[in-house]
């Protein structure tokens, strides 16, 4: 079991034996997403890399955020803020994510080293920056940056 596995089964143990039955419900559930992309990926034995529930993690909170969202433009500010909470406890595991003027750094290191890229190469552009940067970084804010960096 991976480190950040085991981490996330004691948090769950530990919110429940404390009484803090939110956080238990949040972790129950994400222990439940780990576990369906073990099965998705068949890997149900040796479990996934830290990695790759790194990204389990990034996916998890991506809905926490595009739900809190829909909700508080929709009027719904009773429903955002569990959503909210929730994403302040699945940020507890992500790694420290980049600073915008760290990411555009990257995309323009990346740029460089392929040549001055232009706006049909935008893709190719996106993929490095994500390869280098792993989890710590939003897919979104490195195509929004990569996107103005190309078009200027």
């Amino acid at each position: 079991m991976s480190a950040l596995k085991q981490r996330i089964s004691q948090d769950t143990k530990a919110a429940f034996l404390g009484g803090d039955r939110f956080r238990g419900e949040v972790l129950r559930n994400l222990q439940a997403a780990i576990l369906n992309e073990e099965v998705a990926l068949g890997k149900r034995e040796e479990g996934l890399s830290d990695a790759e529930l790194e990204k389990v993690l990034a996916r998890e909170a991506k809905k926490r955020v595009e739900s809190a969202e829909l909700y508080r433009s929709n009027g719904r500010v009773d429903l955002a803020e569990p959503e909210e909470q929730e994403l302040v406890i699945l940020q507890e595991y992500l790694p420290e994510q980049m600073s915008e003027s760290d990411i555009k750094s990257l995309v323009d290191e990346v740029i460089l080293s392929m040549g001055e890229a232009n706006i049909q190469q935008m893709g190719q552009v996106i993929g490095a920056v994500k390869s280098k940067a792993g989890n710590a970084a939003d897919g979104a804010v490195i195509a929004r940056i990569v996107k103005e960096t190309l078009t200027k």
